[in-house]
């Protein structure tokens, strides 16, 4: 089968980026493993665990490996940024480029038999290696993958394959001497390393607002400003993305996430507006204590926070009784902030 062929399927079955790399171990592996070294994955323990070493080598995953067929899908949308990161605004992703990348098995099944297995997000794999190695782009300062054209707001996928395909070309990088993404971090979560930079996940916004389970660090709960799950600061503000398209997939529609109606879920409104989307992963008792240090940034919220220094749990208290002593006054009374009405979000 030709290379060739197969980026033409992975564009028929919906991806707008499609590659091939070699799928002997990547040279990235190194890197990689010093930046477990540095602590830098934080409390992410599938990074660190026995699964860590897994991605050495594909071929753990599939013995038979020759090719690993990279995809990138675009989920960016016009709107205008809101609380929770664009890629978690429509429906599970994984489910998405899951079944597009089956179609993609299918379709290619046949022509001709051949061993494979799929990944997405979750699999011990180095995708953003594999796919920088298919030519899809290049890793930014900020790790995205950047596609010179098209901007990083892309989902990866991979089919790890058994089949003998071409590999693609890595392209230059292109991020030269800009600094917007380390400049525009406000938890300062892009850092130097000894061959350039790379993302101190304790400090990231999405690490702290997604990945993180217990309290969120004091010295970092500002730099959050009004992000509830996730961040997209450092691709907003990346030049290639300042031209990027737009997705006219409904599956990643942009939801209204305003911080009031945030305010009002119940646990039962959470699982049932949040259940089919990446937002579940904070659990419901993570958004909240996302939620009180959002809107104790914001400013006006008092009512809501109060209500959320007498919650059950802890730690959901404990972050709204810090978000209070930020506006310890009831809106209305002298010196308050006036309270938000507007739904209209804010970065």
């Amino acid at each position: 089968m030709r290379a060739e062929t197969v980026e033409r399927v992975a564009h028929e079955c919906g991806f707008e980026l499609a590659g091939i790399a070699s799928a002997g171990p990547p040279e990235d592996f190194a890197r990689y493993e010093a930046w477990l070294n540095r602590g830098m994955a934080g409390e992410m323990r599938y990074l660190t665990d026995r699964r860590a070493g897994v991605r050495r080598d594909v071929r753990q995953l599939l013995p038979s490996a020759r090719s690993v067929i990279c995809v990138g899908k675009l989920y960016n949308t016009p709107e205008p940024p809101s609380h929770i990161s664009r890629y978690a605004w429509g429906q599970d992703y994984h489910v998405v480029m899951r079944a597009a990348l089956e179609r993609m098995v299918r379709t290619l099944a046949e022509q001709e038999t051949f061993e494979w297995k799929i990944c997405v997000d979750t699999a011990p794999l180095l995708e953003r290696s594999f796919a920088r190695l298919a030519g899809l782009g290049w890793i930014g300062k900020n790790t995205c993958l950047i596609n010179e054209p098209l901007g990083s707001w892309f989902f990866l996928g991979e089919i790890v394959t058994s089949l003998d395909l071409a590999p693609g070309t890595p392209p230059p990088d292109r991020c030269g001497t800009c600094t917007r993404c380390i400049d525009a971090c406000p938890t300062q979560a892009i850092v130097p390393q000894d061959d350039g930079w790379t993302l101190d996940s304790r400090r990231c916004i999405s690490y702290l607002t997604i990945e993180l389970r217990g309290p969120i660090p004091e010295n970092l709960r500002e730099g959050l400003g009004e992000n509830v799950f996730g961040c997209d600061i450092c691709q907003d503000v990346c030049p290639w993305n300042s031209r990027a398209p737009v997705t006219a997939d409904p599956a990643f529609a942009a939801v209204t996430t305003p911080l009031e109606d945030l305010a009002t879920l119940s646990e039962d409104d959470f699982r049932r507006r949040f259940a089919d989307t990446p937002v579940a992963r904070a659990k419901y008792t993570g958004l909240l204590r996302n939620l009180a240090v959002a809107m104790g940034n914001a400013g006006g919220f008092a009512e809501p926070l109060a209500r959320l220094a007498g919650h059950p749990d802890m730690m959901v208290r404990e972050h709204a009784e810090w978000a209070l002593r930020r506006e310890p006054r009831v809106p209305g009374s002298p010196g308050s902030r006036p309270a938000r009405t507007s739904t209209a979000p804010r970065r």
